[in-house]
């Protein structure tokens, strides 16, 4: 984990004094278990549940002689404890601590980063509504297409997200298990019944058949979901990058009062944000391999797992509530631009229009190839006095695209001045917006 990129609820999630309290609420809840099956005290079984503590400085100085974290946890705890203590972890096994307790923060860290993705998507809808109908140009190769609006971009990634959020949902139902199954999974020193009324009690789902260990496909689709969350978001940034290049100028991330954007250049705002964003999904998708190489552990168990998961399960977690949390702020304070995409929308000379008109000819008669080759062959024109520098209105304001249509007597042949004129309407690229809100926004 790096602070610079940590916030403290999810960071408190996976500090070692939390993983041991994980696993100090699973030990209790069996504990509670063998009670109520009348296999221990009842006396001893609260004793437990009330006095049971743990000393993070004791554990760590017991593990220097034990090379074993459970085994140092386990006599930390009883230390605590009187005659009452050879009840505690009995009939269980490492990783029925171990894999319980890290359900226990997988649960309660994805319920933050469900959280997260239900404030970004509302901040989304919010600025998708604010900009509904601002028009800009849509591109595809990075080559202006057609006219679009910022909403309806912002809409996308709602949408997006809406997926994610589903994906989350589902994902919580694979990850929120565990299990009290024994050393080899069988149940042969802990009942099926002990691990029914603990998970109940913890809040978790039994895994239907372990061996050792909970089984780390569950952990992997963990991680490809974060992935796929991260490379959204990344998307997302990428697209406002784009946009606060200086000759686009269409969208800025939030420029505060001090704030430097060079140590050699005073006047750079740069879109450090959203740089960032994209540096950190990097770090996310990453974290999918170990996951998934952890599947394939040999037969009931090895260790090969636990030392990644040290690493990445925090680091995933904590990275993408950041992530999530950066990603919220750009989209929250997003500055936006109007003029600049109504400028930049004008900037091909009305060539924005050009499958307007070529649909609007085989309606008149004209063949498909016919219409295209009229189409592209004044299209070109226009590209040529860009080329040269040429305006790309004339003095009426008209576009060179236009004058160039209604210059062309073969075109002329087949639509009129009003109906070549009426192919260069905005309202025309608009006219489905409210149709598509309600899709995605469910109006």
């Amino acid at each position: 984990m790096v602070e610079r990129y940590a916030r403290p609820e999810m960071s408190e999630k996976w500090t070692q004094h939390a993983r041991y309290a994980a696993w100090l609420e699973v030990e209790k809840a069996a504990v509670k278990a063998w009670a109520k099956l009348g296999k221990i005290p009842q006396d001893d079984a609260d004793k437990i549940v009330k006095n049971a503590t743990f000393s993070v400085e004791r554990i760590e100085e017991i593990e220097a002689v034990t090379k074993h974290d459970l085994i140092a946890f386990n006599t930390s705890v009883s230390e605590s404890l009187g005659e009452e203590s050879r009840w505690f972890h009995y009939g269980m096994t490492s990783s029925d601590a171990v894999d319980t307790g890290v359900a226990l923060q997988m649960r309660d860290s994805l319920n933050i980063i469900i959280d997260d993705v239900k404030t970004l998507m509302e901040s989304i809808k919010k600025r998708a509504e604010e900009h509904k109908m601002t028009l800009m140009v849509g591109r595809s190769h990075g080559i202006h297409g057609e006219p679009i609006t910022f909403g309806l971009t912002l809409a996308v990634w709602y949408d997006e997200m809406a997926r994610h959020l589903t994906n989350l949902e589902q994902t919580m139902e694979v990850i929120a298990v565990g299990q009290i199954s024994g050393a080899m999974g069988n149940f042969a020193h802990a009942p099926l019944e002990l691990e029914e009324y603990a998970m109940a009690e913890l809040g978790l789902k039994p895994e239907p058949c372990s061996n050792q260990v909970v089984h780390r496909d569950r952990y992997a689709r963990l991680a490809t979901t974060l992935a796929l969350i991260a490379s959204s978001v990344e998307k997302f940034a990428v697209q406002v990058r784009h946009l606060q290049r200086t000759e686009v100028y269409e969208a800025e991330e939030f420029f505060a009062k001090g704030q430097k954007g060079s140590s050699a250049m005073p006047h750079k705002r740069n879109p450090i944000l959203t740089e960032n964003i994209t540096g950190l999904a990097r770090m996310i998708r990453a974290y999918a391999a170990p996951a998934m190489e952890n599947v394939a552990l040999w037969h009931e168990r090895d260790i090969s797992h636990s030392s990644t998961e040290r690493f990445w399960l925090p680091d995933a977690f904590i990275t993408m509530d950041f992530m999530l949390h950066r990603m919220n702020n750009v989209i929250a304070n997003l500055t936006v631009f109007p003029e600049n995409m109504m400028r930049n929308l004008n900037l091909t000379g009305g060539l924005v229009f050009s499958q307007r008109v070529l649909l609007e000819l085989p309606l008149q008669g004209v063949s498909r190839e016919d219409a295209y080759r009229i189409v592209q062959r004044n299209a070109m024109k226009v590209w040529e006095e860009i080329q040269q520098g040429k305006a790309t209105t004339n003095e009426d304001g008209e576009s060179l695209y236009l004058n160039h249509l209604l210059a062309d007597e073969e075109l002329r042949n087949s639509l009129s001045e009003k109906e070549i004129r009426e192919c260069f309407n905005y309202d025309y690229y608009t006219k489905n917006v409210d149709g598509i809100f309600k899709r995605v926004f469910k109006k």
